[in-house]
């Protein structure tokens, strides 16, 4: 059985962990979350949180992310499944190579990649981008920054045939994981796979 790698992709705030976390145990698969990933790296800088990052610490994370990618190339079973979390923008070149590095190691394994782009308004974005527990798990709570996002940047499109859009504004998270396992299930027929 093949393995899926399902890649939720949308801005900080629209609930990429919580929906992931809702479709995990469907699936029996693992979570690896972009703060997963990133926060070895961030955890060691003193930042509040409210600032841009330097450039470069971007670089580091990049390192940790392949470094996992090839762990679960070389190590997992062929049928195991991963849920990815990205908060990619579209024309970065650092959010497209983030794509490229997940597509390249579903490729690797033979995984049937489906990418899903969570959309959400922006009021409702930045309501959820100030929730403080947000900042316990060293995610970005400035409200302003999520604002401008919104109005001034696209969520990455990986131009991908698998991939859902999927509007999560007015969506509860098991509203949203239901949606996308649905989809999930069209993809895995035309491709001749078992997931439900």
């Amino acid at each position: 059985m093949t393995g899926i790698f399902l890649l939720l992709i949308g801005f900080p705030g629209t609930g990429k962990l919580t929906i992931a976390s809702k479709l995990a145990p469907h699936y029996r698969a693992k979570i690896i979350d972009n703060h997963w990933v990133n926060n070895p790296v961030m955890g060691v800088l003193d930042h509040d949180l409210t600032k841009p990052l330097p450039s470069e610490i971007w670089e580091q994370t990049g390192r940790v992310r392949q470094t996992v990618l090839d762990t679960i190339v070389a190590f997992s079973a062929p049928s195991a499944n991963f849920i990815f979390t990205h908060a990619g923008i579209h024309g970065d070149e650092r959010s497209h190579r983030t794509f490229r590095q997940i597509a390249d190691a579903a490729g690797q394994r033979g995984s049937l990649l489906v990418p899903v782009r969570l959309l959400c308004e922006t009021e409702e974005l930045s309501r959820r981008v100030a929730m403080p527990e947000r900042r316990e798990r060293l995610k970005s709570v400035n409200a302003e920054a999520s604002k401008e996002r919104s109005r001034t940047l696209q969520v990455l499109d990986p131009e991908h045939a698998n991939t859902l859009n999927l509007d999560v504004t007015a969506m509860s998270a098991e509203e949203g994981a239901e949606a996308i396992r649905r989809h999930v299930s069209v993809v895995s027929s035309r491709a001749g796979g078992p997931a439900s």
